[in-house]
């Protein structure tokens, strides 16, 4: 099993992307080790030289930072903080998400500005590479400060605290919830006794929101290249001219989303017969014609949000931060999560699109235009076909508008007024995670009725699509007559998540 070196180089969603796909250990590189070890030296030099406060590390937290703490008690107030803050409520964080999260705090700690013990990151990456992910809460976290009560409950498991997921031994890929105490003693880790700094050091940072937003990338990408592949199926069902992706067009018009999707619609159909007929009617619903106009505009804000998030995953958000070679240690506000709230709210947006334009395909297929049956069944009437899951998709539709609604708009004031504005970038991770979720099942319904739609007709598309339908036909069969299509809707999703990218 592959190593990833924490250190090394910088880190993108791509590469974060290859660790989980490849299941790679990590490890901190040398230069890394020393940044830490360098940076801890440097803070127990300052503290011990120096009565002056510095914030949360001699002083309280947030509206608390003017009341100095003894030196005595500094070990105890980062513990402290840790277990104060561990105040998260609602449903778990997926494990794919947990994982990422940890993955981002090793990376952000290993520059070096942190204060924190090697031990500390050292142990953090135990649990990674040992498959041991804290149990996190969705709800908690404000976006500013960092995502405090997800990051706290996310280092509970350093002190003996909390509860962990561990993969069980007997049922490969199956996670048990256990005691993390339990959990370390097995393995004989020793707990982690937090010096100075290092409780705010693991609780400020914008890893809770980023994680999310890593993993809404990633899913992002699939689901646009998904959005294309079926709308080319919905083409030919429907019996579209194709002129309307000639790359002419697109070249005066050159966005490059735009110029991608009218690509990628060309190669989907490229030999199809469907699309080499001559064609009655003289032009096609939005929904059809403008694919490469929306779908390529969520291509772009895919593009642009990436750009933030490869930003943001090499960068050291949490507070105060120590300038060894400066010989300062400033308190700041990178732990706020407005750019990452704003482009999670635009990403979200964007998705919600693909499943809008999706939708209103569905629409056109059901509709016994062109010479396809109503509802997509051979007896309409005695059977109902594919009336219901135009339903189930516009329903889906309209809670992804209301879920698109930005959080970043919103501020709360907290902690007696010293936080007075706070990004929700939080709650726009969760609700973009939702979303996801809504729009895969949106394009799998279409999926399914583009898969119906076409087999009434009586030339082939091209070699690629009838090669895709062969294979979604092993998993879902042709509708002949009513039967319960909530077992066809979920298996149309399992296809689509199954399905190799790469191929």
């Amino acid at each position: 099993m592959s190593t990833y070196k924490i250190g090394s180089k910088s880190l993108t969603v791509s590469i974060i992307s290859d660790i989980i796909k490849d299941k790679k250990k990590l490890q901190l590189d040398s230069n890394a080790k020393r940044r830490i070890n360098n940076c801890r030296n440097y803070l127990n030099k300052k503290i011990a030289s120096s009565e002056d406060p510095i914030y949360g590390i001699n002083t309280g937290f947030g509206s608390l930072c003017e009341h100095k703490i003894n030196n005595k008690d500094l070990c105890k107030l980062q513990e402290n903080l840790v277990l104060s803050h561990a105040c998260g409520s609602g449903g778990e964080v997926p494990i794919e998400i947990v994982k990422i999260m940890l993955l981002l705090k090793i990376q952000s700690l290993s520059y070096g500005n942190s204060g924190v013990q090697i031990l500390t990151v050292k142990r953090l990456i135990d649990m990674f590479n040992n498959n041991v992910f804290p149990v996190v809460f969705e709800q908690g976290s404000l976006g500013a400060s960092g995502d405090l009560a997800p990051l706290a409950h996310m280092c509970l498991p350093l002190l003996g605290k909390g509860y962990v997921n561990i993969q069980s031994i007997s049922k490969s890929g199956e996670y048990k919830k256990r005691k993390a105490s339990l959990v370390f003693n097995e393995k004989n880790w020793d707990f982690i006794k937090l010096q100075s700094k290092e409780g705010l050091a693991l609780l400020n940072g914008t890893q809770f929101m980023t994680a999310y937003g890593v993993w809404s990338l990633l899913q992002a990408q699939k689901l646009s290249y998904f959005a294309d592949l079926i709308s080319s199926i919905s083409l030919d069902a429907f019996n579209c001219r194709s002129e309307c992706f000639d790359d002419l067009l697109q070249k005066v018009r050159p966005h490059k989303g735009q110029q991608k999707t009218a690509q990628n619609i060309r190669h989907f159909l490229s030999d199809s017969e469907l699309q080499s007929q001559n064609k009655v009617h003289v032009q096609d619903p939005y929904s059809f014609r403008c694919i490469p106009q929306v779908h390529g505009a969520t291509k772009d804000v895919i593009t642009h949000v990436l750009g933030i998030f490869n930003t943001e995953i090499n960068s050291v958000t949490d507070n105060p931060i120590i300038f060894i070679f400066e010989d300062k240690i400033i308190s700041g506000g990178n732990f706020h999560g407005q750019p990452l709230a704003m482009s999670m709210d635009y990403l979200a947006i964007a998705l919600s699109e693909l499943a809008s334009i999706s939708e209103r395909r569905i629409y056109q297929l059901i509709s016994g235009k062109r010479g396809l049956p109503p509802f997509l069944v051979a007896e309409p009437g005695i059977n109902s076909g594919m009336m219901i899951p135009q339903y189930t998709a516009a329903s889906i539709v309209s809670q992804n508008k209301q879920l698109a609604t930005p959080a970043s708009v919103d501020s709360i004031v907290s902690s007696n007024g010293q936080e007075d504005h706070v990004s929700m970038g939080a709650n726009s991770a969760t609700k973009l995670y939702s979303i996801i979720k809504n729009v895969e099942k949106v394009l799998a319904i279409e999926f399914m009725n583009a898969a119906q739609a076409i087999s009434f007709r009586q030339l082939k598309s091209s070699t690629l699509i009838e090669n895709l339908l062969l294979s979604y036909r092993k998993e879902v069969k042709f509708l002949k007559e009513d039967r319960l299509l909530y077992d066809d809707i979920n298996k149309s999703i399992l296809f689509l998540q199954n399905f190799n990218l790469d191929n």
